[in-house]
């Protein structure tokens, strides 16, 4: 059998399809290669959509994953009791959000503190911008992310192919991942720059008979050569399944505290080293809010997450000491 390097393209929970890489690390154009479909090690979900796998191939369209090569990053959500991973070696997180329906705050800012915690660069993109009754609310939303400096671009999938060409720049060369609530336009926004994604997604659902899973798969597509390809590098588009909630449980106080930007000028600038800007007195972030030079919300985020990770915390405690107890339980022989 012989062994081979493959970039994971999709992902069906366990159920892994990928493409073989070319030996100087490229991979072949279009997805115009061969599908390998690969299993895992027992019942484990090991790899994410982007990672670069290490195979044993069995044929020439099936191989068993034998290793994951360390990866750049991974991008994840949790909460106290599960994690879901979103994609692998990215380079930026497109944030697609909407005039109509309403969009979620809340996710914008967990899906950038993410991005921070992640190093990953990050463009929020607001969809629908032709539905004009609705844009001057959404705009408000976003204000305080573009204040700090993150790109927002006002596009419209369906009626503005122009607005979607203007993207192009920031598209070539990158890994993107599309990440946003159910209704936002992901799809369209994929199809209009990936023109055969539907033609793909079903290749990849007819070769694992899972098509009734695709709305949970996240997908790996290469951008057209024609205007996709950056100092010699294709860029590609990650679609992620919409979801509702983006949890940051597995971050720590610390990573979550130098994951809002705005933070980062008064950190270690409180009256107490471990202060968690709730009420104690010298307070210098509160004082930032205070004179608007951090949105409230921002810091009700913060105080949020950082109940969230203080509950997993307790949680993973409570069940390790659970682990332990029923460890120490006498067995039947022991009590005989």
């Amino acid at each position: 059998m012989s062994i081979s390097r493959a970039l994971l393209i999709a992902s069906y929970g366990r159920h892994y399809l990928a493409q073989t890489l070319h030996p100087d690390g490229a991979t072949c154009p279009s997805h115009s290669g061969p599908l390998i479909e690969v299993t895992t090690p027992g019942k484990r979900h090991l790899g994410a959509v982007g990672d670069i796998l290490q195979l044993e191939n069995s044929s020439t369209t099936q191989a068993r994953l034998i290793e994951i090569e360390p990866r750049r990053n991974l991008l994840y959500r949790s909460d106290a009791f599960k994690s879901k991973l979103i994609a692998a070696n990215v380079d930026q997180i497109l944030v697609v959000l909407a005039t109509q329906p309403a969009f979620s705050p809340d996710l914008l800012g967990r899906a950038v503190v993410a991005a921070e915690a992640n190093q990953i660069g990050l463009h929020i993109l607001l969809n629908k911008c032709d539905l004009s009754d609705s844009i001057e609310t959404a705009r408000n939303l976003i204000e305080p992310y573009a204040r700090m400096g993150y790109p927002v671009s006002e596009v419209s999938a369906k009626f503005d192919a122009a607005s979607l060409e203007r993207l192009h720049s920031a598209l070539q060369g990158k890994v993107s991942v599309l990440v946003g609530q159910s209704g936002m336009g992901k799809s369209s926004l994929l199809n209009r720059w990936v023109p055969n994604a539907a033609a793909v997604t079903q290749e990849y659902s007819v070769r694992l008979d899972t098509g009734k899973h695709t709305t949970t798969a996240c997908r790996y597509f290469d951008l057209p050569s024609e205007w996709g390809i950056a100092d010699g590098k294709l860029g590609a588009l990650i679609d992620s399944p919409g979801f509702q909630e983006f949890g940051l449980a597995h971050l720590s106080v610390s990573e979550l505290q130098h994951a809002f930007r705005e933070f980062k000028d008064y950190l270690g600038h409180c009256r107490f080293h471990n202060c968690a800007h709730e009420t104690e007195p010298g307070c210098v972030i509160r004082e930032a809010v205070a004179k608007h030079r951090i949105a409230p919300e921002r810091l009700t985020l913060f105080r949020q997450l950082r109940s969230d990770s203080q509950t997993a915390d307790t949680q993973i405690m409570g069940i390790s000491t659970a682990k332990q107890r029923w460890s120490t339980l006498p067995t039947k022989s022991s009590e005989q």
